[in-house]
């Protein structure tokens, strides 16, 4: 049961960004964007045995997601073994593994993008995630494995919340995919890709980049171009990416290089939106012509009413402790419009949805009637007080 090969073509999806694409931002993107599959930030694997209910905090998602993918990483193929089976029980559509992320502190214990480094461990860390998929579907428990009863208990209450019951769910087999770079300190993606390829991933995604670049330079798409040509016949997918800013990037690098797909993770930084016209892309691809997109820039009402549905639903699933960590999207989405830098100014010391709301208040009232580009004549009755707002925001994640 691939789902990856039911999607048409180009897949379009949002790309997992560690620190960024928690249920909040993915929930805001499905529903406002529409991407063809999302991705969890990663989660450690190390979370299923030390801290499992951290580990069920960041597997948090919801139906409008789907198809959705959780990633994990790590380096014991052991417990890949086992997170699969979690995944599989808490009603994922696929298993992606990480071997791509650049971070010194991840790649500094051997995960992530070192694995490049370490083949033959890599390759034990794919058959062990494709086991545990099979042996759950056989019938495997989380009980057998040794996972508490209070865990498996919340497994449960977190699919009956997205309105899911454990017993019923359907054992399947979910496909495996990876997410990796070109190298580690140089390009080896003929010799690095082949040794993924000997063990079938669903998908290949491909971030045009080493580790040792980070996110500096230019993503390198003729490699990813290479890695296309290398994969033809095996039935695995590759998917581009790395510095795709907008729609119209996308069609140009899949037309460049025959990917199958791309994800896109820093151009949907407060942009939500950007997935709104995905199948026009798909349809110009298969056309030959230009995609026919859309320029004009969301409404500036618009846009307020996604930042505190994004702010009310981030403080309904996360706490207001953690409100800080909305600051950066809060100064993302303020970009582009006249009196944005003011704006961004402001959003950065709110602490809660509370203080979001009393700053677009006194923008409405403030701001000029071009701050939004829209005639005077209209801007008014677009930008109503945050209060009417209310009304639009927010269905429960689950």
């Amino acid at each position: 049961m691939n789902f990856w090969h039911d999607l048409a073509r180009p897949i379009i999806g949002l790309s997992p960004m560690d620190g960024v694409t928690d249920a909040s931002f993915r929930y805001i993107t499905a529903k406002h964007g529409g991407p063809d599959v999302t991705l969890t930030e990663f989660v450690n694997i190390q979370s299923a045995l030390y801290s499992p209910h951290t580990l069920l905090k960041d597997f948090t998602y919801c139906e409008l997601e789907r198809p959705v993918v959780a990633q994990v990483y790590g380096k014991a193929p052991e417990l890949f073994y086992k997170v699969a089976h979690v995944v599989c029980e808490l009603g994922f559509d696929g298993l992606d593994i990480n071997m791509g992320c650049p971070a010194k502190k991840v790649a500094a214990s051997g995960c992530g993008a070192a694995l490049i480094r370490t083949p033959d461990l890599a390759r034990a860390i794919i058959r062990a995630a494709q086991q545990g998929i099979k042996d759950w579907q056989a019938g495997q428990s989380l009980a057998g494995l040794g996972f508490d009863a209070d865990f498996i208990e919340q497994i449960n209450a977190a699919n009956r919340q997205r309105g899911a019951e454990t017993e019923l769910l359907q054992r399947r087999i979910i496909p495996v995919s990876v997410k990796t770079r070109l190298g580690y300190d140089r390009n080896v993606i003929e010799e690095w890709l082949s040794t993924l390829l000997g063990e079938l991933p669903a998908v290949i995604s491909l971030h045009g980049r080493t580790l040792e670049q980070g996110y500096k330079g230019e993503a390198d798409w003729n490699a990813i171009a290479r890695a296309v040509k290398i994969a033809e016949g095996s039935g695995v997918l590759i998917i581009g990416n790395g510095d795709l800013q907008d729609l119209r990037d996308a069609c140009r690098r899949v037309r460049q290089t025959g990917v199958d797909g791309v994800f896109i993770g820093r151009g949907a930084q407060g942009e939500p939106w950007l997935f709104r016209e995905k199948d026009a892309v798909k349809r110009a691809l298969r056309g030959g012509g230009k995609p026919r997109l859309d320029a004009a820039p969301v409404p500036l009402a618009e846009r307020f009413r996604v930042i505190i549905e994004h702010c009310e639903h981030f403080e309904r699933l996360s706490g207001v402790a953690r409100f800080v960590a909305m600051r950066k999207h809060l100064t993302w989405y303020c970009r582009n419009f006249r009196g944005a830098a003011e704006m961004r100014a402001r959003m950065t010391r709110a602490n809660n949805a509370a203080d979001v709301r009393r700053c677009v208040a006194e923008f409405v009232s403030t701001a000029p009637d071009e701050a939004s580009g829209a005639p005077p004549s209209t801007h008014v009755e677009e930008l109503q007080p945050p209060e009417s707002f209310l009304s639009t925001c927010i269905p429960s994640c689950g």
